[in-house]
């Protein structure tokens, strides 16, 4: 396994890159609203992201006919836009979009509320979030790269929800996937160890109820097995020689 370590030069870069993708989703968040299609925050998010002179690296990502991933409800990710989609009070809806800046890459999902949701949904998506700031706890040079997925897993386990399994986060840098694999679940073995300036996207994936999916016929659009809803909290974060740095987050 090849993990790369990012010079100064390039960790300006990423950060860019990352500011830029933080100032979309941010954006994109007060799109937000019943009676949106999931193709028309895929259409701003493009935009947005070719306003700012990047490239947005999902669209045709392995064939993938996007630049953001638009998940509603019980689906986990990959979600495709889609102009009959349309948003309602009581959905959630997870967005997962990424960019290419000066050939670097950042890399950054958010759930958000559509109007007012049920108590018990609202949960699971801040709960979600929350797992993520609990992972990035052991994101320090000298920790072991699955203290990270031990963290995440200690933390969402008390509230009975399911990890996605399948799906994991991942390096990052002049590609959008580098290695290594991050899952968020626990993990017996400690993983290689973190030294300052890998660049790591840190993605839990959190389903209400059981942590089994399927994949819709489309190939791409990932749901929870039961239906029931899931949640997608995304950063891309930079190992220093301190606390890590969230590089999307404004």
């Amino acid at each position: 396994m090849a993990v790369s370590i990012k010079s100064e030069r390039e960790i300006e870069f990423m950060r860019q890159a990352g500011k830029i993708l933080a100032k979309v989703h941010e954006e994109l968040g007060k799109a937000i609203e019943p009676g949106i299609s999931t193709l028309e925050i895929d259409m701003l998010g493009e935009k947005l992201i070719r306003q700012y002179d990047c490239i947005p690296n999902f669209l045709n990502y392995h064939g993938y006919p996007a630049s953001v991933c638009v998940s509603v409800n019980e689906e986990v990710v990959h979600g495709i836009p889609n102009k009959n989609r349309i948003l309602k009070e009581g959905d959630i809806v997870s967005l997962d979009a990424g960019l290419i800046y000066k050939g670097y890459h950042s890399d950054a999902a958010r759930t958000h509320y559509v109007g007012k949701v049920a108590p018990e949904v609202q949960k699971l998506v801040e709960e979600t979030r929350n797992s993520f700031f609990e992972g990035i706890k052991m994101a320090k040079a000298g920790n072991h790269l699955y203290d990270i997925s031990n963290a995440i897993d200690a933390y969402i386990s008390q509230f009975g929800y399911g990890i996605v399994r399948d799906l994991v986060g991942h390096g990052i840098g002049t590609e959008l996937h580098e290695d290594p694999q991050i899952p968020n679940f626990r993990q017996n073995r400690r993983g290689l160890k973190l030294q300052p300036g890998m660049t790591l996207a840190i993605e839990p994936m959190i389903n209400m109820g059981r942590a089994d999916v399927e994949w819709l016929s489309d190939d791409w659009t990932v749901i929870a097995q039961d239906r029931l809803p899931s949640a997608h909290y995304e950063n891309t974060i930079l190992i220093t020689d301190g606390e890590p740095e969230i590089l999307t987050m404004l």
